[in-house]
C-alpha cells in the first residue's frame, strides 16, 4: 500500500471510530432519557474510555441531549483533545464541588444523574452543599450500570482487540508451562508469564497473575509467593493480556508429574461443570441459571460447599464488568456478551482446581474464545 493509500486507509479507520463514538452517545442518551434526567455524569475511566476514547487518569464526562462535555485537569487537555475529538474540553484546576455547580448554572439542567457506585459519599455530600449554597435549582439523582450496560455487548471491533488479548493469554500460558519445574517459586513463575505478555504486545496486566500451588491453590484470589512449587500438587494459574485497553482472563490448573486420586476426580468434576456450562449456556437465559448449569455438576458430586464464588464475569475494557455470572445475579444474557467461565472446588488445607475459559453469545450459544489447552 503507497503512502496515500495508507493515509486513506487511517482516514476511515479514524472515521469509523468517530461514528462509533456517536453511535454510543446516542443509545446512552436514549437510557439517559428514559429515566427522565437532563444529562449523566460520568466518572470511571472505563467508562470515559469507552465513550471518548480518553485515556487520562483524571476526568469526567457530562453527556446530555446537546452537550458532550469532558472535563480535565491541566495535565491532560492536550491529550484529551487528541483522543477525544467532537467532545467539549474544559480544562479544570479545582475539585469537583467547586467547578460542578459552576458550569450547570450555564446548561439550564434540572436533573443531573450521577453514578452512586463511584461517587464517595464526601464527594456527593459537597457537591449538595455547593448546589444549595449557590442556589441552584438541580436535583442529584443516583443511577446505576447505565454506561456499563452498553459496555455489556460487544462491538465487531471490540470483539477483534479481545481476542487478540485472548490469543497472547494462550500463547503465554504455552511459554509458561516451559518453565513450571520442581524448585522453581510462584513468583519466578509470575514474572515470566508476565514478561512473556509484554514483550509479545500486551499492555500492562489487567491483574497481578495469580501462580498459587499446593495449599495457596485453595485462595481463589492468592498471590505469589516465595513457595516452591513442587511434584504432585496443584498449580493454579490466572493470567490475562491488555490490547488496546481490553482485556483477557484464562486460568488452567496444572500438575507436575500428574495428580492423585483425589485431585484428578476433582479436576474431572470441575471441567465437566465447565462444560456443561459452556453447551448449556444461551441466550435469553438469566446468568443465575448459567450459574446453576455448573453448581449443579459439582453439588451432585459433592463438592458444592467447595464452590464459594460465581461462574464468571464479563470482560472488556475491566477485567471484571457485567455480566455477573452467580446465584444473585439479575443479569440477563444476550448476543454479543463476552464472559468468562470458570467453576473451581477448593479444599482448605490441600488445594483447588479452577478451569477458567473466556466465550462470546454469538447465534443464541457461546463459543469459545480461549484456545490453550486442558
Amino acid at each position: 500500500m503507497g503512502e496515500r493509500g495508507l493515509q486513506i486507509a487511517e482516514e476511515l479507520a479514524e472515521g469509523k471510530k468517530r461514528n462509533s463514538k456517536m453511535e454510543r452517545l446516542r443509545k446512552l442518551w436514549k437510557l439517559i432519557a428514559e429515566k427522565g434526567l437532563d444529562a449523566l455524569l460520568i466518572s470511571p475511566p472505563e467508562n470515559l474510555r469507552y465513550l471518548a476514547g480518553f485515556t487520562g487518569s483524571s476526568g469526567w464526562l457530562l453527556i446530555s441531549g446537546q452537550s458532550a462535555i469532558l472535563v480535565t485537569d491541566f495535565r491532560y487537555v492536550e491529550q484529551a483533545k487528541g483522543e477525544s475529538p467532537g467532545f467539549e474540553i474544559i480544562q479544570v484546576k479545582q475539585e469537583l464541588h467547586d467547578w460542578l455547580p459552576r458550569l450547570i448554572c450555564d446548561l439550564g439542567w434540572r436533573k443531573l444523574g450521577f453514578e452512586s457506585n463511584f461517587v464517595s459519599y464526601e464527594s456527593h455530600h459537597k457537591v449538595s452543599e455547593a448546589i444549595k449554597a449557590k442556589q441552584i435549582n438541580l436535583e442529584l439523582v443516583p443511577t446505576a450500570g447505565i454506561v456499563e450496560q452498553l459496555r455489556s455487548v460487544k462491538e465487531p471491533e471490540e470483539l477483534i482487540l479481545i481476542t487478540k488479548a485472548v490469543e497472547l493469554a494462550d500463547a503465554a500460558l504455552e511459554q509458561a508451562k516451559a518453565i513450571i519445574r520442581p524448585g522453581v517459586t510462584e513468583k519466578e513463575v509470575a514474572w515470566e508469564i508476565e514478561k512473556d505478555l509484554r514483550q509479545k504486545g500486551s499492555e500492562g496486566v489487567p491483574f497481578e497473575i495469580i501462580v498459587a500451588s499446593g495449599p495457596n491453590s485453595a485462595l481463589p484470589h492468592a498471590r505469589p509467593t516465595d513457595k516452591t512449587i513442587c511434584s504432585g500438587e496443584p498449580v493454579v494459574i490466572d493470567m490475562g493480556a491488555r490490547i488496546n485497553g481490553y482485556c483477557s482472563d484464562l486460568s488452567r490448573t496444572l500438575f507436575l508429574g500428574g495428580a492423585n486420586k483425589t485431585f484428578q476426580e476433582i479436576y474431572n468434576i470441575v471441567l465437566k461443570a465447565q462444560a456443561t456450562a459452556i453447551e448449556g449456556t444461551k441466550s435469553k437465559m438469566l446468568a443465575s441459571q448459567a450459574d446453576q448449569l455448573a453448581r449443579t455438576v459439582i453439588q451432585q458430586a459433592g463438592y458444592g460447599d467447595a464452590f464459594g464464588h460465581g461462574l464468571g464475569h464479563g470482560v472488556g475494557l475491566a477485567v471484571h464488568e457485567s455480566p455477573r455470572l452467580g446465584l444473585s445475579s439479575s443479569d440477563s444474557l444476550v448476543d454479543g456478551m463476552v464472559f468468562t467461565i470458570e467453576p473451581g472446588i477448593y479444599l482448605a488445607g490441600q488445594g483447588g482446581v479452577r478451569i477458567e475459559d473466556m466465550v462470546v453469545l454469538e447465534n443464541g450459544k457461546a463459543r469459545v474464545l480461549t484456545k490453550a489447552t486442558k
